[in-house]
């Protein structure tokens, strides 16, 4: 189609202050508190540990916390979640939860060099974590230019899955290494399936429905676009990033002329370098966050229902947890049930925020003084988050 070429995401309460109203100390004391004897009694601890990306996957941070608790407390139920929002681990996460198997497929990563992605099947359901076909971590640093990434790979995951039979399709929005609005996406689905070269061809399609995983809510172009916002972590400088979010407005213009209607400024059209867009334009897809999708897949609320503590957490920890990171998420679900969640990760800063929000503790793994190389050894970071859950359950 013409316009795809025509441009080319344990043991002490909450202190409160003298001055905080009655009723704010006894919730905090009902919903998100917990005390040291409590912690050594209690029968049933969810672990669900985001990765430390660079560094360990959400299952290895997992297992670590959870050798740290059975050390102390051998005889908990201590239940272990992978969990991904739809960004690094999000096929193993949701293999974690609902099974299915892992296809294989020769595809084009960012550069148009051959690798070989992987996909998750499972039934009639695929599940594609984007950063496995155009993923940041596919190239060297030197070779991240947004410019000429493509998600051209992205695309071939979908024509397979849709190929075999696939009728529910969940994209998990996260991790790329493009900034190209999914426009190489879409040629791949126009190659594959549409003889004269037109979208208006493709009609594989239309009995396919497309869920985007994103807590991502930015929208495609302008000051809180896809190129101004992430296109520099991607190897952008300031002079592409005014090439990228021009390209990407005239793409959308030309979008909205052919189609009749707009969705650059939907909320999560500029995730993953715009790929959100496409899938929003083009395939009229559906947004959901993705730890809630996730959640919902493994009946999160029931495992809450008879637990007495969730320990999360993530590299970093900072105000912007609260703005929808995977964390929060399920802070949020374990609030409604009245679990307490602690937070635990490599970094942490806006200790209070985070407090202040709901979180029973915030503790960072690392000990002061410790070197980043050091900290980054996956031997080390399984260690420190082995020691503080220990502390947690120690008697």
């Amino acid at each position: 189609m013409y316009l795809c070429t025509t441009i080319t995401r344990l043991c002490h309460l909450l202190t409160k202050s003298c001055g905080q109203a009655r009723q704010r100390e006894q919730g905090r004391k009902n919903h998100s508190s917990w005390s040291s004897s409590k912690i050594r009694t209690m029968g049933k601890i969810i672990v669900a540990i985001d990765s430390f990306k660079g560094c360990l996957t959400s299952k290895e941070a997992n297992a670590a916390a959870a050798a740290g608790i059975l050390q102390r407390m051998p005889a908990e139920e201590v239940i272990q979640i992978p969990v991904s929002d739809g960004g690094e681990g999000w096929l193993e996460a949701f293999q974690a939860a609902v099974g299915g198997d892992l296809v294989d497929v020769s595809v084009r990563d960012p550069l148009m060099r051959p690798i070989v992605a992987q996909y998750l099947m499972s039934g009639h359901t695929a599940v594609i974590e984007i950063a496995k076909a155009s993923g940041l971590t596919l190239l060297t640093p030197q070779e991240r230019n947004p410019l000429v990434a493509t998600s051209y790979g992205t695309g071939e995951l979908i024509v397979d899955a849709v190929r075999r039979g696939c009728k529910d399709i969940i994209v998990g929005l996260g991790g790329s290494a493009t900034s190209d609005c999914g426009m190489g996406m879409l040629r791949a689905i126009i190659d594959n399936y549409a003889s004269h070269g037109l979208w208006d061809d493709v009609s594989a399609l239309h009995d396919v429905h497309f869920t985007i995983a994103t807590d991502v809510s930015n929208p495609l172009c302008g000051n809180n676009g896809a190129a101004q916002v992430f296109a520099p972590q991607k190897g952008a400088t300031p002079e592409m990033v005014a090439m990228l979010d021009a390209r990407a407005r005239l793409f959308a213009e030309k979008s909205a002329l052919h189609f009749g209607y707009d969705r650059q400024d939907t909320p999560g059209a500029g995730a993953a370098g715009g790929l959100g867009y496409s899938f929003l334009q083009y395939m009229n897809a559906d947004r959901r966050s993705g730890i809630d999708l996730l959640l919902e897949s493994i009946h999160f609320d029931a495992l809450l229902s008879d637990a007495d503590l969730v320990i999360t957490g993530e590299g970093s920890a900072d105000r912007q947890t609260l703005m929808g990171k995977l964390p929060f998420g399920i802070l949020q679900r374990a609030q409604a049930s009245h679990v307490p969640v602690v937070l635990m990760a490599g970094r942490v800063s806006d200790r209070q925020l985070l407090l202040d929000a709901g979180f029973s503790r915030v503790e960072c793994i690392n000990p002061p003084g410790l070197p980043l190389e050091e900290a980054m050894k996956p031997e080390t970071a399984q260690k420190n988050i082995a020691n503080v859950t220990q502390a947690v359950a120690r008697p």
